[in-house]
């Protein structure tokens, strides 16, 4: 990622490439309202003030009008980038769009790098880095709960409670090397009780948001549901059904699916990725064995299983079906039962499950039974439990920087119970302090912030 200097005034198109009825065209810099008044016709924006709009033409280098336009005015530091920055609304034609940024760039700017503007805005203060990653979050969310936990994010939630556990370890910090400065005379100036108790709600509080690391994660990529079973159980209808699209090939004939097909969807806000896999069965055919071996990696990564059997098929089959997948099940995991065919039969299996397994009946082929599946799948995916105040970690390098800040204060803790001297225990706790200061910003590398800002698109 090429890296420039901040003082050169920027230009992007931020909305998605295409023919739109509007495109909006960011300009950013010490620059950027002078630059677009040598191209702009209408009042002057040099002498408008902060967060106005204002209607005008954009005229070119002969003084031709390439385009009515809308010119809105924001002056920094009270903008996103902190800096003075102008938002040119064009007709979205790509014509116009490539015109007006070739403009902008004859006249003085420079196109952005990919996640400039927000790397602009961490730069001046505008966002910490954790924030800035939320941007990106919010950007890429595709389902309720998604958005919810990046805007909670970018609004400072993270940060805040990070921040306040860093004020703390400060505090504790600077008592301890206090002390340092005195280990002549034996002098303390923080009670280890309460060094101890302060260290302890730190380690608990760390360990809690990085727990919420598997859970947040799958809100945010989708969390991956197995429909598993016996061969011709119906598990592509079901998956059609659930996508109300005809994804997968649906046939009478046993062993149609050889592959694993997956897709996502949205149901009570919570985004699914729902995996329909080869029927479990012993077979012959090459093909559809690397099928069903692909059938088991899917089934242990899944964090809810849908188990299918066939109303129709009978007691022995549906024990012979959960024979096959029990051992590949793992406590961690949610199992659902489905009996399907209901329209054509029934069968109890509650005999074979676990104690409080949740059993669905169904037909999938007529959508009976479908609205109860799917307020299973919510219950099971865990997020009814969550507030909308609570904070997730949905970010891999938030979980591995909390999880080295939860080792070091850890340390910290041992030391104090086993009577260590001060400066033992404020290295673990500056330990903490990095690892924590990572995820916001107040620590950062040239790579951290290159593989960050890496993730945007220009524009953003």
């Amino acid at each position: 990622m090429t890296v420039h200097e901040n003082n050169d005034t920027i230009c992007a198109i931020s909305t998605p490439h295409g023919v739109g009825g509007i495109a909006v065209i960011r300009i950013s810099g010490r620059d950027a309202i002078a630059i677009v008044d040598r191209l702009w016709k209408g009042r002057r924006l040099s002498e408008s003030a902060s967060h106005t709009a204002h209607l005008g033409t954009i005229v070119d280098d002969n003084g031709e009008i390439l385009d009515q336009a809308m010119a809105t005015v924001f002056r920094g530091p009270n903008s996103f980038t902190g800096e003075d920055v102008v938002e040119l609304s064009v007709h979205g034609s790509k014509w116009i769009q490539r015109e007006t940024i070739n403009l902008l760039v004859r006249t003085g700017c420079r196109i952005a790098d990919a996640g400039e503007f927000t790397r602009r805005a961490f730069a001046s203060g505008r966002l910490d880095l954790a924030e800035a990653e939320a941007v990106a979050d919010v950007i890429a969310s595709s389902s309720r709960a998604a958005h919810r936990v990046a805007m909670r994010q970018m609004r400072g939630d993270f940060s805040g409670r990070l921040n306040s556990l860093r004020e703390q370890l400060l505090e504790l910090a600077s008592l301890l090397e206090l002390e340092l400065d005195f280990s002549e005379e034996d002098v303390e100036f923080a009670s280890r009780r309460k060094l101890l108790d302060l260290a302890d709600e730190i380690h608990r509080v760390v360990t809690r948001l990085a727990a919420t690391f598997a859970t947040g994660s799958a809100l945010k990529e989708g969390i991956p549901v197995s429909i598993v079973g016996a061969t011709n159980v119906g598990k592509s209808t079901l998956l059609n059904r659930l996508l109300h699209d005809d994804r997968a090939i649906v046939s009478d004939i046993h062993g149609t699916t050889r592959d694993v097909i997956e897709d996502t969807m949205e149901i009570g806000g919570v985004l699914f990725r729902l995996i329909d896999t080869a029927g479990l069965r012993s077979t012959t055919d090459t093909i559809e064995a690397l099928g069903i071996e692909r059938t088991i990696n899917k089934l242990k990564n899944a964090s809810i299983i849908l188990w299918m059997v066939d109303a129709t098929a009978g007691q022995e089959n549906a024990a012979k079906s959960w024979a096959e997948i029990e051992s590949h099940l793992s406590p961690e995991q949610h199992l659902i039962a489905v009996v399907n065919k209901i329209d054509a039969g029934n069968i109890d299996i509650t005999s074979l499950l676990p104690e409080g397994t949740t059993v669905i009946k169904l037909s999938a082929r007529n959508g009976e039974g479908i609205s109860a599946l799917e307020q299973a799948l919510v219950n099971a995916s865990g997020t009814g439990d969550l507030s909308h105040n609570d904070i997730m970690v949905t970010n891999a390098r938030h979980y591995e920087a909390l999880t080295h800040a939860a080792n070091a204060i850890a340390r910290a803790i041992d030391g104090l119970k086993a009577g260590l001297s001060g400066d033992f225990i404020a290295q673990d706790i500056r330990e903490t302090l990095h690892y924590l200061g990572e995820i916001t910003g107040t620590i950062t590398t040239p790579d951290i912030l290159a593989t960050i800002f890496s993730r945007f698109c220009i524009g953003k």
